[in-house]
């Protein structure tokens, strides 16, 4: 009866456990990296049962393989293994951020509200006379590495703005505009392009560089379509899928949120 014999810590245990394969399942769902995933799962749960059993030779082949594959998972799950570290260390902050909130020791007004209403206003208007754009959000990362490629400003968010800085006859509107809290910090910015393959053919360098300045920080990222006049929202190196202008809306205040 010894195995009745549970313990607190060992309840924990198997709850992070859960959780941290939970959240692997969840950086590597509907990417190639999935069927890799479950297979490194069902191999563990043999390698476990043949320890079980007391089958040694087949138990120390499985337990080398493992020990060696790790290297190899390394370089297969490189993208994952950054994104999940990422999502740590943002949650992390985030969680501080509120914590130091509710002692007031983070002022509620140095904490600027990103008017949302004005971007999307201005998304949509671009959209329908089809001039393309790609806009950043900042939220824990820093930025700075890609704001020094373009030319940094501090202009307060507004729809007449962001327009006009889009314009095809704009000198500004080439790149793209990063936004941090409610202000325009720079615009004409040169992001890393992704190379995923798995990106379908009709989406541009846009579209590339917004997935690939999600994959590499925990930015979002708007982008309209110049030739198809479609608002696209990019998070965590995806394209993320709402109904209307009220969920991209609701989506974007609880991202953008702390």
């Amino acid at each position: 009866m010894e195995f009745l014999d549970i313990r607190v810590i060992d309840i924990i245990d198997i709850v992070l456990v859960a959780f941290l394969l939970y959240y692997m399942y969840k950086l590597v769902k509907g990417t190639v990296a999935i069927n890799i995933f479950v297979g490194i799962v069902i191999l563990y749960a043999i390698w476990k049962l043949t320890e079980l059993l007391e089958m040694e030779l087949l138990s120390t082949i499985l337990g080398g393989f493992l020990g060696v594959g790790m290297f190899a998972l390394i370089v297969v799950f490189q993208q994952e293994i950054r994104k999940f570290l990422l999502m740590l260390g943002s949650t992390n902050f985030r969680a501080r951020r509120k914590f130091l909130k509710q002692f007031r020791l983070i002022s509620e007004d140095s904490i600027a509200v990103t008017d949302i209403q004005a971007i999307l206003n201005a998304c949509h208007r671009m959209a329908s006379n089809h001039l393309g754009a790609l806009i950043v959000f900042r939220r824990n990362n820093s930025l700075d590495f890609v704001k020094n490629s373009g030319d940094q400003m501090r202009i307060q968010v507004n729809q007449p703005i962001i327009e006009s800085i889009f314009y095809k006859n704009s000198p500004l509107h080439d790149g793209a505009m990063v936004i941090e809290d409610n202000w325009i910090a720079a615009t004409r910015v040169i992001l890393p392009v992704s190379n995923e393959k798995r990106i379908p053919q009709r989406f541009g360098l846009r579209h590339r560089a917004a997935i690939g300045i999600t994959e590499k920080t925990d930015a979002v990222c708007l982008v309209v379509s110049e030739e198809s006049g479609q608002i696209s929202y990019i998070k965590e190196g995806d394209f993320v899928l709402y109904e209307d202008t009220e969920e991209l809306a609701h989506k974007l205040e609880t991202d953008l949120s702390f």
